[in-house]
C-alpha cells in the first residue's frame, strides 16, 4: 500500500513561495536597520540541517556575527565594497567547514562505517566538506529567504585572517574553516539591483 503520509508534500508550491524563493528575490547589498532575531537564525540552520548529504555527513558550520565588536573583528579580513556591505548589514554569517567532519559520522550515519570513507584520506576530506558544505550553505539561504530575510552570499574576504580572527584559540573553531560568507537580514534603499541575465535551459542543460 502507498505511504499516504508522503502524498502531501509532491505539489508543487504555489506562485508566492516560488517567487520568494526564486523569482523576486536578489543578492543583497544594502541593509535596513532591521535587527534579526536569534530566534530566526536557529530556525532558518534547523530547516537547512534536514536537506542531504552524502552519508549524513554535515560538514557546514555557521558562527553569525552580529554585535558590533565581532563585526570589527572581521572588518579588517573584508575587501573593496563588501567592507561597507558586511559593517551595514544585521548579521554575517561566516559559512564555514569542518575540517574533522568525519568524526561524527559514526553518530549521524550509524548504518555503516562512514568514517573509514575519510579518515587518512585528506582528497576525500575536503572533497567532502566543500562539496557538502557548499550544498549546505546553499540550503541555509532557501530557508532563510523562506523565513522573510535577503541574503547577500559574497567572496572577496581574506580566509586565514578570518580563521585568525574567530576560530584560533576557541574549542568550537579548532577544526573549522571559513569558507563565504553572507548577510543576512532586511534591504534597505537601493539595496538591490536589476537582475543580471541567466544561461537559458537550451545553453545549459541537455537530456539524454
Amino acid at each position: 500500500m502507498p505511504d499516504s503520509s508522503a502524498t502531501s508534500f509532491l505539489e508543487p508550491l504555489d506562485g508566492r513561495a516560488f517567487a520568494q524563493l526564486f523569482q523576486d528575490a536578489h543578492t543583497t547589498r544594502r541593509w535596513s536597520d532591521r535587527p534579526v532575531p536569534e530566534a530566526l537564525l536557529q530556525r532558518a540552520y534547523d530547516l537547512a540541517k534536514l536537506a542531504p548529504t552524502s552519508g549524513n555527513c554535515q560538514p557546514l558550520r555557521v558562527l553569525f556575527v552580529r554585535s558590533p565588536e565581532a563585526k570589527e573583528k572581521l572588518k579588517p579580513a573584508l575587501m573593496g565594497s563588501n567592507v561597507l556591505q558586511s559593517m551595514a548589514a544585521p548579521v554575517t554569517a561566516i559559512f564555514a567547514l569542518d575540517m574533522e567532519f568525519y568524526e561524527h559520522l559514526p553518530r549521524l550515519y550509524p548504518r555503516d562505517d562512514a568514517r573509514s570513507w575519510f579518515a587518512g584520506k585528506p582528497e576525500a576530506i575536503k572533497g567532502g566538506a566543500e562539496l557538502n558544505g557548499d550544498l549546505q550553505a546553499g540550503y541555509f539561504i532557501l530557508a532563510a529567504r523562506a523565513l522573510g530575510l535577503s541574503c547577500g552570499p559574497m567572496g572577496g574576504f581574506d580566509r586565514a585572517k578570518t580563521d585568525a580572527a574567530f576560530f584560533e584559540g576557541t574549542d568550537w573553531g579548532k577544526t573549522w574553516r571559513a569558507r563565504f560568507l553572507c548577510n543576512l537580514g532586511y534591504p534597505g534603499e537601493g539595496g538591490t539591483r536589476p537582475r543580471d541575465p541567466r544561461f537559458s535551459f537550451d545553453e545549459a542543460c541537455r537530456i539524454v
